[in-house]
């Protein structure tokens, strides 16, 4: 296998700090990503080759081993990474001497289990080691990573369409999620296997995006349907007419009757947000009348007025 030079590949010093290896990544991750560049094949092959540094300079030990082994990194890696014993018991026990370090197993390991735990994790089940109730004998069934869960805001626009965000995973790695159309505020979004991961080589655990939909200065979303108001003239209002009605995916015509009053509702059908887990159906838009009142009249408008304040009152 080919050596990288990951420190090369992110720009970083050798000596360079965690963060700083993290600064590198996020901005170049965020400049080769696939989405930042649809169809580039060789943006593609260096954001994953940034990942790859990433992945390994992150990782305190995987860099120490990737620091001890130079040239020989790859091969070492293809060979399986021996010295998985040695280094857990330096990891947890020190080194070899007169000074004795206890751990608690049950802690270790996030439950009880003790030895047998451990054995189940270091040999595969080897040395009569129990199973775990519900899993077969001689093995262990591997623990999901810790859940993560992210807020993000998006606009009503985004809600309706649906949209994308990049989110920085618990490992560092930044990713770009879909959220589909017809979130609302306290929607939540599954990811799986974008949470943090499990150290002990079990599944990673789950992201979960937690929506706020942020306020529009028109329309007001209740579940799928939405409501707006509507400013109409008098004069429609009492003599009928169509006015444009403007909605979130086009202008429509709504029809208003003669003598229509502040307050007056209209349903325009399938005119509302996308449905969650189903697009194509859509709730309901609700407009609102509100009824201007004309605040300056010219002298022949007061007369024609009051002449019909006069018919009014016979």
């Amino acid at each position: 296998m080919e050596y990288k030079d990951y420190y090369k590949i992110l720009g970083v010093d050798r000596n360079a700090s965690q963060d700083e290896i993290k600064r590198a990544y996020r901005k170049l991750a965020r400049q080769y990503h696939p989405d930042m560049n649809p169809g580039d094949k060789a943006a593609e092959e260096r954001f994953k080759e940034i990942n790859e540094a990433y992945e390994v300079l992150s990782d305190p030990e995987k860099r120490r081993r990737y620091d001890q082994f130079g040239a020989d990194w790859s091969r070492w890696q293809a060979r399986g990474a021996p010295g998985g014993f040695e280094d857990f018991a330096r990891q947890w026990f020190g080194q070899a001497g007169p000074e004795v370090r206890y751990v608690d197993l049950d802690e270790l390991f996030g439950q009880a289990g003790g030895l047998g735990d451990l054995f189940e994790v270091l040999f595969g089940g080897l040395g009569g080691a129990r199973a775990r109730p519900g899993t077969r004998a001689g093995t262990r069934q591997a623990r999901k990573g810790q859940d993560v869960e992210v807020p993000v805001e998006i606009t009503l626009e985004e809600a309706y369409h649906g949209t994308t965000r990049q989110v920085e995973r618990a490992d560092g790695r930044v990713v770009t999620v879909k959220i589909p159309p017809g979130a609302k505020t306290g929607s939540k979004i599954r990811f799986a296997g974008l949470g943090q991961p499990n150290p002990w080589g079990g599944p990673p655990g789950d992201l979960y995006l937690t929506v706020t939909v942020k306020p529009h200065p028109v329309f007001r979303q209740e579940g799928s349907d939405l409501w707006r108001d509507l400013d109409v003239d008098l004069y429609t209002a009492v003599l009928g007419g169509e006015v444009p009605v403007e909605t979130m995916d086009g202008t429509v015509m709504l029809k208003i009757p003669p003598g229509t009053g502040s307050g007056t509702k209209f349903r325009l059908r399938g005119k509302g947000m996308p449905r969650p887990g189903n697009a194509e159906r859509r709730g309901d838009l609700y407009v609102v009348i509100q009824v201007q009142v004309p605040k300056r009249l010219s002298p022949r408008e007061r007369e024609l007025f009051e002449e019909l304040a006069r018919l009014q009152r016979k």
